[in-house]
């Protein structure tokens, strides 16, 4: 049995569709997996549809064992991180394979020897090209449930693969859950009591919050822009946003946001935190078999009505305003605003670094469990 690797043109349309609906083959008969949107999948991996481009070198590949596709893989190498980060390292992600050690191996060392090439000395993976693309990480617990939006999924035997190649973990990223049934509610109920007046008095200090207006949506994508840059800026693997690269995310949200659960904190006007949760729109995307047109648009909007979780998808406090108010402003709100709904069921509170103790503290005592761990692996190359 042979395995040959073979290079994927970016800009081959049809070289990436091949790549795209590899997963269909992979995850026959598993009933956990979300089949991507194959055109927006498509776009996502274009570099004349996708931003990221801009800063970053990109290369596919694809495996072929006796004729037939097996596994693929893509490396990319971005100065910009590396300015960033004072390191010299690659990536690799969107991998996908069978249950073929042969087959992994030589994909990971077509995807090391081209980062090499551009003076890689430190490989981080999975992350489907960078921390702002939420798709980082390996699924290394919790398989026995679909993933939510934006979240990865692949089979366990994918551990192994990685493994046995040499990776070790770099850093795992924690995925909580929190049902919002009758208990939550009354937990709530209870701890209205101690949020409502710190809330108030965050008021009272200058603080103010409010909804998005989707009427105003490319300044509301600029005052998220800037909070988000702040906000972030010191975590492990993070990149600022450029504005065409959130930009390009916004609109892809556009059609899913809910108003009264995307929120902004001002403090005298001044842009200071928010707070974006989404529906999950993986339980209507799990029946799309990935093509929305020309029926499955109408399946998604009447399936978003019916969508009963959430995704707490991102949070950030500029550095001048933590623990002076802002952050109670946002989890009252968010939780109070979420339970009018009276359809949601859970909401995922996803990705937070292990180590970021202060926002799973947070997340712990609204009573978020941890339910879904995904790693990050490293391998120093020589």
């Amino acid at each position: 049995m042979s395995t040959v690797i073979k290079e994927i043109d970016p800009n081959d349309v049809n070289g990436l569709k091949k790549f795209v609906m590899l997963e269909w083959q992979i995850y026959k008969g598993d009933s956990n997996w979300v089949p991507p949107l194959i055109d927006e999948d498509i776009k996502r991996l274009s570099p004349k549809k996708n931003p990221l481009f801009r800063h970053q070198d990109v290369k596919y590949f694809m495996a072929y064992k006796d004729g037939r596709p097996a596994g693929r893989i893509d490396a990319h190498f971005d100065p910009k991180y590396n300015e960033l980060h004072d390191e010299n390292a690659g990536f690799f992600g969107f991998f996908e394979c069978i249950n073929d050690k042969e087959v992994a191996h030589k994909l990971f060392d077509h995807a090391i020897e081209w980062l090499k090439a551009r003076g890689a000395e430190t490989v981080y993976g999975p992350m489907n090209f960078n921390t702002n693309d939420d798709e980082c990480g390996l699924l290394i617990e919790g398989f026995d449930s679909p993933p939510v939006v934006g979240m990865s999924y692949n089979p366990p035997y994918y551990i192994d693969l990685i493994e046995s190649y040499g990776f070790q973990k770099a850093k795992d990223l924690l995925a909580h859950i929190i049902t919002l049934d009758e208990e939550f509610i009354n937990f709530v109920g209870r701890l209205e009591s101690r949020l409502k007046p710190l809330s108030e008095k965050a008021q009272n200090y200058g603080f103010s919050i409010r909804n998005i207006n989707l009427k105003n949506f490319d300044e509301e994508v600029r005052t998220i822009f800037e909070i988000y840059n702040d906000a972030w800026e010191q975590n492990w693997g993070s990149l600022p946003f450029e504005h065409e690269e959130i930009k390009h995310l916004a609109n892809s949200l556009k059609q899913i946001v809910i108003p009264q659960l995307t929120k902004v904190v001002e403090y005298n006007g001044e842009p200071a935190a928010f707070g974006i949760v989404i529906p999950d729109i993986n339980q209507v995307l799990k029946n799309l078999n990935g093509r929305l047109f020309p029926f499955g648009f109408i399946k998604f909007l009447t399936g978003l009505k019916k969508v009963t979780g959430l995704r707490l998808l991102a949070l950030g406090i500029k550095k001048g305003f933590r623990r002076k108010g802002a952050d109670s402003l946002l989890y009252y709100h968010l939780m109070k605003d979420a339970l009018k709904f009276n359809r949601f069921k859970y909401c995922e509170v996803s990705w937070l670094l292990e180590d970021n103790y202060l926002i799973i503290r947070a997340t712990e005592f609204m009573k978020g469990k941890v339910y879904k761990v995904y790693r990050v692996y490293r391998k120093f190359i020589q």
